[in-house]
């Protein structure tokens, strides 16, 4: 089939990772990009949330040869660490042993995934928003955002990869008549703050894992970087109390702070300038139909299926689109009237199921973990998954160290086994009878039922 001319909105890490694999395949390809080349500038810190990647991302950086050098920017987290309010600590690992989630810089990424870009062939024009798509002549309309110019650009295929909020999907959404759209948002924001390297480029806290101060109703979490230092997310309500609204003063924060983490506070020389300095960003779930148009658009990422960061998935799900959609070129050699309703058909399922398990994982994440029986549960499932590991397999590691089991599945699956898990859980002084051959047993027969 012919190679066709292709244009991708938006030059972020999906739409990077995208280019990669239609010009390794011979397709010639201009990114759109409506920011400045981050490459040119400094990082800004408190604008994004640190990445988690793992299995399914990794597997398509693998794909196009870059993992290698990715890994050189990776920190390992093997497990979640519990700063609990009352001063205790605990750490849960995240699957079995060698199983890890990396910590990785979204700047860095990005910038190595637009230079593998430009390596392969694609050329990426930035400063350029996405004004209109006329669909009848397949012409895409830009405005220069130096000059505030218009062009106009014609395509033969195009992908929408501008993110959350996406002017492709926009466009093909008010000229669709058919198109189904839901925006959840939750009722908490999030503002990234700071915890230092200590002398001499040390880490202050444990270096390979993934801090939570687990708090009912808010929590904060802390990714390690590259330089010693902690990136902190706190996931907070925008109103009530406490709330961002509460927090209005210096002193107010400070105060708030030694009470609820005081662990970390300690930890935190700047904490009320990156409190007032740094955004308050809000958090919404994404879904939307039909994803194409014809044989000649797609949406992608989170232009198709933004979700909340509570399970680590949005990249990691962003990548594996571009996994599935290589891989069904391959299948359908280039035909596109043939891949891009499958690539739907697949991915859509999926999308939306990592976007409901995101969801459910904020409650487990801000409450459940500093729970001593969600704890014992947790253990129940890792011993009987050790012993029947064909049998159980963990929710969490269906979605983050399986990528041969699809979201939707894991879905699914994880609804039978908390089900099961619920039962178990019931029985009488459990927390004693937990190792007992008759629990075991009982596991096993509700799996068959």
């Amino acid at each position: 089939m012919e190679k066709k001319e292709t244009i991708i909105i938006g030059g972020g890490l999906v739409g990077s990772l995208l280019s990669v694999y239609l010009t390794r395949r011979g397709y010639r390809v201009k990114i759109y990009e409506r920011r400045s080349d981050m490459r040119k500038q400094d990082m800004v810190a408190g604008r994004s949330i640190n990445l988690a990647l793992s299995d399914r991302g990794i597997k398509a950086l693998e794909e196009v040869g870059l993992m290698d050098d990715i890994r050189k920017i990776c920190i390992p987290m093997h497990g979640r660490y519990m700063h609990n309010a009352d001063g205790s600590t605990a750490y849960q690992p995240y699957g079995k042993e060698g199983q890890f989630i990396n910590s990785v810089s979204r700047g860095e990424l990005n910038c190595r995934l637009m230079d593998l870009a430009e390596q392969n062939g694609a050329k990426i024009i930035f400063n350029q928003k996405c004004e209109s798509i006329d669909w009848e002549r397949n012409e895409v309309i830009f405005q220069d955002m130096a000059n505030f110019q218009p062009s106009t650009f014609n395509f033969k295929l195009l992908f929408g990869s501008d993110g959350a909020y996406s002017a492709a999907r926009l466009t093909h959404q008010l000229q669709h008549n058919r198109f189904q759209y839901s925006q959840y948002y939750i009722d908490f924001g999030y503002k990234e703050l700071t915890i230092p390297a200590g002398e001499n480029g040390t880490f202050l806290l444990e270096k390979n894992a993934l801090h939570i101060w687990p708090r009912g109703n808010y929590m904060m979490i802390a990714l390690p970087n590259m330089d010693g230092s902690f990136t902190c997310t706190l996931f907070f309500p925008f109103e009530g109390d406490p709330s961002f609204e509460s927090l209005d003063t210096k002193e107010k924060v400070t105060s708030f702070f030694k009470e609820t983490f005081t662990d970390a506070v300690a930890l935190m020389p700047t904490l009320e300038e990156d409190f007032f300095n740094n955004p308050t960003a809000s958090l919404v779930t994404v879904k939307c139909f039909p994803w194409i148009r014809d044989d000649k658009f797609a949406l992608i990422g989170d232009a198709a299926h933004a979700m909340v960061p509570f399970f680590g998935q949005g990249m990691n799900c962003g990548f594996e689109d571009c996994s599935v959609l290589h891989a069904l070129i391959e299948k359908h050699e280039d035909n596109w009237a043939d891949i891009l309703p499958e690539y739907q058909a697949v991915r859509k399922p999926d999308g939306d199921a990592i976007c409901d398990l995101a969801l459910h994982n904020f409650v487990e994440m801000r409450d459940k973990v500093a729970d001593p029986k969600f704890l014992l549960q947790k253990k129940i499932e890792a011993a009987f998954s050790k012993k029947h590991p064909y049998k159980w397999i963990p929710l969490y590691s269906q979605v983050t160290f399986s990528p041969q089991i699809r979201y939707s599945d894991a879905l699914v699956n994880g609804q039978k086994q908390e089900a099961i898990m619920q039962q178990i859980m019931a029985i009488p002084d459990i927390e004693n009878k937990w190792q007992d051959d008759i629990v075991e047993k009982m596991i096993l027969e509700k799996l068959l039922g």
